[in-house]
Parts: C-alpha cells; structure tokens; sequence
C-alpha cells in the first residue's frame, strides 16, 4: 500500500515537471530532495532541465563535487553558481531570518540563469514536512516566484527517500545536510573564517565514518551531534583522541558530546516551527 502510494506520487511529480514544456532550472543543492527533482526533470524534460549548485563560503566541504558527480550519473545538464550571500550584512548579523537572507540571494542568482535559459521555471526540493519546519527562505521563494513541485505532489521527507530508491538514485540514503551557518547560534555573527573551521571540524567526524554528524559552535566550545545508534563508538578513547586532536587543532578550546544525538534544527529558536 504504502509503495502503491508513493508510486502515485512520483507520477504525479513526473506529470507536474513534464507539463513545463519551457523547462526548468532545478535549486540543486545535491541533497536527496533536489536530486529527487532533479532526476524526474531529466526524465520528463531531457535537455529542457538544468540544475544548478551555489557555491559560496556556506557550502561544505567537498559538497558540489558529489552534486556534480551525482548529476552526471543523472544524466541532467548540471552548472555551478558563485552567490554571495557572505557578502551581506543581514545574512552576517545572523539573526532568526539569516535563511530568508540566503535565499533571497540564492533566487535572485537562479532567476538570471532561468532567463538566460530562456524563461525557464525555477523549482526547489522543498517537502511537505519543510512546511511545519522552521523555514525563512520558504518566504523568500514566495517572494520570487518559486515551485516546490515535492510539495505539489504531496511528498513527504520519507516518501522522497523511497521513490529514489525506487529510482534507483544512489544517494537516496544520503544523511541530510544543510548550510554551514546552521551550526552558529542565531545572534552570533557569522564570518567565513567560522564557516570554514566548522565544515573542516565535520570532515573530521566524517572521515572517522560519522555520515550523519553535526559541530555545533558556542564560542571557543563546540557541540558534537551523531547518530544515538554511533553514540557508543565515542567510547574508544583512540577514536576519541583523533576527533579532540583533529577539532582542537583549528582553534577550538572546547569539545563536547551531545547526548540526545543528531538533531535537525538543534539551533532554531524556542517555539520555532
């Protein structure tokens, strides 16, 4: 029943991307949510699809070249893009809308490649269940005119998973991810000199096998999220010392384990949601 479901819904999402017939231009961030995306608007629109990656200091390490190696397998046209969203004081500031800030930039970039395309739509790998998340930039895709054709096909976080699987996408297990300023506590200025100490402080975690991990940053102390299933790994004191030697090395005073584990959106403000 339930693969009876998400079948309907993939169809429905192959039917919504086809219907552009002046193609799209698909926010690819190379997380399983725009591949998703992308992959069907390969298969509906051939040469008529483009995704795009924006590359800036926010972006982890080593992240556009698996976006890119992933597209190739997809057989979508795929481009990089420079924004420039450290580049602005609002983003900086880092307050409770730093994400509206990031993707306003991010949709004024992809609209200018939308119409040097041709007049191509733009469209995102929101979800249904980014709808009750904490999520600024959903107003600033508002604002520009932005599909979420996931959402229009009524796909939810775990219906993704499944209908990449499905499509035999050989990331559909890939851990989540997000932008680098989600580890910097709302209120706490960002610079790209932080960015970049937090995405070398996960590489560590990630090249000890942690896939889905997360560095918190307060200060001169950060805070390690893992899966609760790898929370005992930590109790080697080899891997331990690795980790403390690889983090401390960029400059941190401070290294803790969070015990509740991984948590997406551990950061956003009280009652957000």
């Amino acid at each position: 029943m339930v693969a009876t479901e998400v079948s309907s819904k993939l169809d429905r999402l192959h039917a919504l991307l086809g219907a552009e017939t002046a193609g799209v231009v698909v926010a690819y961030s190379g997380g399983i949510d725009s591949t998703l995306v992308a992959a069907v608007a390969a298969r509906s629109l051939g040469d008529r699809a483009l995704a795009v990656t924006a590359v800036s200091p926010s972006l982890a390490p080593g992240e556009a070249e698996e976006a890119a190696k992933v597209a190739r397998g997809l057989g979508i046209a795929h481009r990089t893009v420079r924004t420039r969203e450290t580049e602005n004081a609002a983003y900086l500031a880092n307050d409770v809308d730093r994400c509206y800030h990031c993707k306003t930039e991010l949709y004024d970039v992809l609209g200018r490649v939308a119409q040097e395309a041709g007049g191509r739509l733009v469209v995102s790998g929101a979800n249904m269940d980014d709808l009750g998340d904490f999520r600024p930039g959903l107003r600033a895709a508002a604002e520009h005119g932005i599909r979420h054709p996931l959402v229009e096909a009524g796909l939810t976080k775990e219906d993704v998973r499944s209908a990449a699987r499905e499509l035999a996408i050989p990331t559909w297990d890939k851990p989540a991810s997000a932008c680098l300023s989600s580890r910097i506590a709302f209120g706490v200025r960002i610079t790209v000199e932080e960015l970049s100490k937090v995405g070398r402080a996960e590489r560590v975690l990630r090249d000890e096998g942690f896939r889905q991990c997360r560095v918190r940053v307060h200060g001169d102390v950060v805070r390690i999220e893992v899966e609760a299933t790898d929370l005992a790994r930590l109790a080697d004191p080899a891997l331990r010392e690795r980790i403390l030697a690889g983090v401390k090395a960029l400059g941190y005073r401070y290294v803790t384990l969070d015990l509740e584990g991984f948590r997406s959106g551990s950061m956003n403000p009280p009652g957000a949601g």
